[in-house]
């Protein structure tokens, strides 16, 4: 056989192969609609959530350890480790990131899912790239649509179950805890505005301007502020207070909460509901997610704080987060004040 027939059969050899990852790629992303449904069947959203924070944890390891390997399985040629062990730092601190949101990393996971479009990305320069084994790199591709699926589908469940909802370019959002106090003590707290920085630290400031108005001022990502002035719709003294953003404001939204009695006196259940236009549509949720800014999130610490500052005076926080933003840390315990 001749140097150029060679050439031709390994050339061949080499498109064939492609055309079989390509293939089979086809079939595994036509399949991860099935697989979402039946695994979302037999696991509910939270198991799977830590199902993908172990994969996560798993996943960064491996690259962190050995990038060489893993660029080669993927279809490369072992190099640009630095980049896999950043994409495994980057793993393992979704899976973290899950684990350390409670029951439902809604928000921990949609960050798995923004990770995965950097993946297929990167994916899609390795496959223009010339030398590299494309087979590997379809095949690849295919797999890493397949947990794409399973992100999608796992984040929608948990965002369905916290109450996260999408609507008409809207997002619907609702939380609730239990606080030790009366629905009276917490009325009349909430009804005061000016008391809602003390444990919404996204907010900067809310300035009341007659008995229905105010003006809020609120941190968004990047740096941006956000102001808005908002009315009163309804209020019933110890039941509920809902409100919602006049003309000309930053970021539409309303809310509402409600101040549940428990029976026996133990204690109120404080619903909140809110519904709010994010900025930059969609893609500035995401881009939130990403940064842990993710108003599922916020809605979380701030109930959480809410309780601390109710029942014991102030939020406690860990030496090394004084800011106090973030996940809420308790401090060692203390011996109280004589």
């Amino acid at each position: 056989m001749t140097a150029t027939q060679s050439e031709t059969v390994g050339g061949l050899q080499g498109s064939r192969g492609a055309s079989e990852g390509l293939a089979r790629g086809g079939v595994v992303a036509r399949g991860t609609q099935a697989l979402e449904r039946r695994v979302l069947e037999r696991v509910s959203a939270e198991r799977l959530a830590r199902g993908l924070g172990w994969f996560s944890i798993g996943l960064g390891l491996a690259e962190l350890l050995a990038p060489a390997l893993v660029a080669r399985l993927a279809g490369g040629r072992g190099r640009h480790t630095g980049l896999i062990r950043l994409y495994g730092l980057r793993e393992i601190a979704s899976g973290v990131a899950i684990f350390s949101q409670g029951r439902k990393p809604a928000g921990a996971v949609w960050t798995r899912v923004a990770g995965d479009a950097m993946d297929l990305a990167t994916l899609g320069l390795a496959f223009a790239a010339p030398g590299t084994n494309k087979a590997g790199v379809a095949f690849a591709t295919a797999n890493v649509l397949g947990v794409t699926a399973l992100d999608v589908a796992c984040a929608r469940e948990l965002a369905r179950e916290t109450g996260a909802m999408t609507q008409g370019g809207a997002i619907r959002l609702k939380r609730s805890i239990v606080v030790n106090r009366s629905p009276h003590e917490l009325y009349q707290f909430w009804r005061d505005f000016q008391n809602l920085p003390r444990f919404m630290y996204h907010l900067e400031s809310v300035q009341v301007l007659d008995e229905g108005r105010s003006h809020w001022v609120t941190k968004a990502p990047a740096g941006r502020r956000v102001e808005w002035d908002a009315e009163l719709t309804a209020d019933r003294p110890n039941e509920l207070i809902a409100w919602r953003s006049l003309a000309g404001a930053d970021i539409y939204n309303a809310g509402t909460v409600r101040f549940e009695p428990r029976p026996g006196g133990r204690g109120t259940i404080v619903r909140v509901e809110l519904e709010y236009h994010p900025p930059g549509g969609m893609a500035g949720t995401m881009l939130a997610k990403l940064f842990n800014q993710s108003p599922e999130q916020q809605i979380y610490d701030d109930l959480r704080r809410l309780k601390q500052v109710l029942e014991t005076g102030e939020v406690l926080r860990s030496d090394g987060s004084p800011a106090g933003t973030g996940q809420v840390m308790q401090r060692p315990a203390q011996p109280a004040a004589a």
